[in-house]
C-alpha cells in the first residue's frame, strides 16, 4: 500500500511539471527546486516520510538576563558614501519567547535616518521558512550590495529606513539566524507564528521604550500573506485586552501576498490569457481544473490535516501546467527568464552572512545561514491553503488601514487573485470600495501604479514590478509607504494621487 501510494505520488508530481516548483505565493527565495527535492517534501508532508529535525548549532549565542541579546553592529565591508553608520542607531539580536521551550529570535534593527519620531515598521519575509535578509539586501533595507563583484556594501538611496524606524526579523522559528534547541517549537499554524511575533514585539518595546510612542505597521510579501493579517489581529487583540505594553497599531501592508487561495487560484487562468502565456483552447481546457480545486479548498477549511495538503495537489495542477505551456519563464516577473535554479542570484548574502566576521558581527555563534529552511517549509504545509482574509473585516471596522500592492508582472501571486480577494471581502465599505474608480498613482508626475481606495482600505496595482515592488520599483516602494502612513492614498479632486520624493 505505502510503496503504490509512493509511485501514484512520483507519477503524479511528474505528471504536473518536470520542475515541481512551489507556487505558495512565497517570496523569490521559495523557488524552483529540483524536481526530488521537491518530490521529497511532498511526500514527506504527508506523513510518508519523517520530518527534518531542526538543525542545532553547536555553539548558540549566550543569554544575558536569560532573554536578551542586543548589540550595536557595523557590517564588515561597508562603504561608506553616505551618512555615518556610526551615527545612526543600528542593533541585531536575539529575544527568546516566553510560551516556547528554547526558541530565539533573531532580528535587525535600524532606527529611522530620518527621524527617530517616525513610525515603527516590521517587515515580514515568506516562505514559508525565508530569513528577512532576503528583503534587507536586495529590496527596502538600508543596504545593497556593491555592483562590483566583492561582498562590499553600500547605502540602499531609497531603504525605507528613510521613512520609518524598521525591524526586520526572522520567522517563524528556523528562518534565517532564529533557532530553537527543542522541535516543539516549531509553530504549524499562523496562530502559532502571529503569537510568537506578539511576543519578540512586547520583548523589544520593553527593551527600546522610546520607541511605544511610535505608531506601527506590519509590512511583508509574498507567503507573509498569510502571517501579517493573523499578527495584526493579535496586536489588535492584545491592545482591546490591555495585555503588556501598548502598540499604537495604525496598518498592515501585504505585497504580492498568498492570503485567499480560494480567490487567488481562479485568477491564474485569466491573468495567463491575458498575458499571452496560455492560448484560449488552452485557458478552457485549465478552467475544467477550477472546481475540483475550489471544492478541495472547501474540504481543507472544514476538515484541515491532510486534506488541505491533497487539496493543495489538486490546485497546484493549474499552476504547473501553465508553467509547463509558458515555458522557461521566472514565475515571480514573467518578463524575464528563469534559467533554473533559484531564478535570481542570491550568492552575495548566502556567502556574506556565512563569512566568520559577520557572524560575529551579529552575535550568531557559528549558525549557519540557510536561504529556505526546509524544516519550516514542511511544517507550514497545512495552512497554504487556508484563507487569512477572514480576520480583516474586522480591523477594517476598527479603523485599522490595511494597503495591498502588486506588482504587475508577477504571476506567482498575481494582481489579479489579490484584486479579487479584496473586491469580494465583506465589509461595511465594500460596496463604495468596488465602485471606486482606479485612478493613476504619480511619483514625481510620472505613473507609477494603479490606485483603488475607500477609507481604510487601498490597493495598489504598481506598473513595471514583478513580485518583488520594492527590488523593481525601489523608488515607489519608498514613497508609496510614505503616502500609505500619511494617509496620502486617497484620490485628489482631479482623480490623481500626485506624490514626490
Amino acid at each position: 500500500m505505502r510503496l503504490s501510494l509512493l509511485m501514484l505520488l512520483f507519477f503524479l508530481i511528474m505528471f504536473i511539471s518536470p520542475s515541481f516548483s512551489s507556487p505558495t505565493c512565497s517570496t523569490n527565495n521559495d523557488t524552483l527546486l529540483s524536481s526530488k527535492l521537491q518530490a521529497e517534501n511532498l511526500i514527506r508532508g504527508l506523513n510518508l516520510f519523517p520530518k527534518h529535525s531542526m538543525n542545532i548549532p553547536k555553539n548558540v549565542p549566550h543569554f544575558v538576563h536569560g532573554n536578551i541579546v542586543e548589540k550595536k553592529f557595523t557590517f564588515p565591508g561597508f562603504v561608506d558614501s553616505g551618512p555615518s553608520v556610526e551615527e545612526l542607531g543600528h542593533h541585531a539580536g536575539y529575544y527568546s519567547l516566553p510560551h516556547s521551550k528554547a526558541a530565539r529570535m533573531f532580528y535587525f534593527f535600524f532606527e529611522s535616518r530620518n527621524n527617530k519620531d517616525d513610525p515603527v515598521v516590521i517587515w515580514l519575509t515568506g516562505g514559508p521558512g525565508s530569513g528577512s535578509e532576503i528583503a534587507l539586501f536586495y529590496e527596502n533595507g538600508p543596504f545593497q550590495f556593491s555592483k562590483d563583484n566583492n561582498l562590499s556594501l553600500v547605502w540602499n538611496q531609497y531603504g525605507w529606513d528613510a521613512a520609518s524606524n524598521i525591524i526586520f526579523v526572522d520567522q517563524p522559528i528556523g528562518s534565517g539566524f532564529s533557532y530553537t534547541t527543542d522541535d516543539s517549537d516549531i509553530r504549524y499554524d499562523e496562530d502559532g507564528i502571529s503569537n510568537d511575533l506578539y511576543d519578540f514585539l512586547q520583548a523589544f518595546l520593553k527593551e527600546h521604550p522610546q520607541f511605544t510612542k511610535n505608531d506601527f505597521y506590519i509590512t511583508g510579501e509574498s507567503y507573509a500573506g498569510h502571517y501579517i493579517p493573523a499578527f495584526a489581529s493579535r496586536v489588535h487583540q492584545g491592545n482591546k485586552a490591555n495585555e503588556g505594553i501598548h502598540i499604537n497599531l495604525k496598518g498592515f501592508a501585504i505585497g504580492n501576498g498568498n492570503t485567499n487561495p480560494e480567490i487567488q487560484f481562479k485568477a491564474y487562468t485569466d491573468f495567463a490569457l491575458d498575458n499571452g502565456l496560455i492560448n484560449k483552447n488552452e485557458y478552457e481546457d485549465l478552467n475544467k481544473l477550477i472546481p475540483p480545486c475550489q471544492k478541495a479548498i472547501e474540504d481543507c477549511g472544514t476538515e484541515g490535516g491532510d486534506v488541505c495538503r491533497i487539496s493543495r495537489i489538486n490546485c497546484f495542477k493549474i499552476f504547473y501546467r501553465i508553467m509547463d505551456i509558458a515555458g522557461d519563464i521566472n514565475q515571480y516577473d514573467i518578463r524575464k527568464k528563469c534559467g533554473g535554479g533559484l531564478c535570481y542570484d542570491y550568492s552575495k548574502m548566502i556567502t556574506f552572512l556565512n563569512m566568520k566576521t559577520v557572524r560575529e558581527a551579529l552575535g550568531v555563534g557559528d549558525l549557519e545561514f540557510v536561504f529556505l529552511n526546509d524544516t519550516v517549509y514542511n511544517a507550514m504545509m497545512d495552512d497554504v491553503m487556508k484563507n487569512l482574509e477572514v480576520g480583516i473585516p474586522a480591523l477594517l471596522e476598527d479603523g485599522i488601514k490595511l494597503l495591498v500592492y502588486a506588482g504587475e508582472y508577477d504571476f506567482n501571486c498575481n494582481w489579479l487573485g489579490n484584486l479579487r480577494w479584496v473586491d469580494a471581502m465583506q465589509w461595511s465599505g465594500q460596496k463604495e470600495f468596488n465602485s471606486s474608480p482606479a485612478t493613476p498613482y504619480l511619483v514625481d508626475s510620472e505613473e507609477a501604479g494603479t490606485l483603488k481606495s475607500h477609507g481604510p482600505l487601498a490597493f495598489l496595482k504598481v506598473k513595471e514590478a514583478g513580485h518583488m515592488v520594492p527590488m523593481d520599483q525601489p523608488k515607489a516602494a519608498l514613497q508609496m509607504l510614505r503616502d500609505w502612513m500619511q494617509g496620502k492614498l486617497v484620490r485628489t479632486r482631479g482623480g490623481h494621487n500626485v506624490s514626490s520624493i
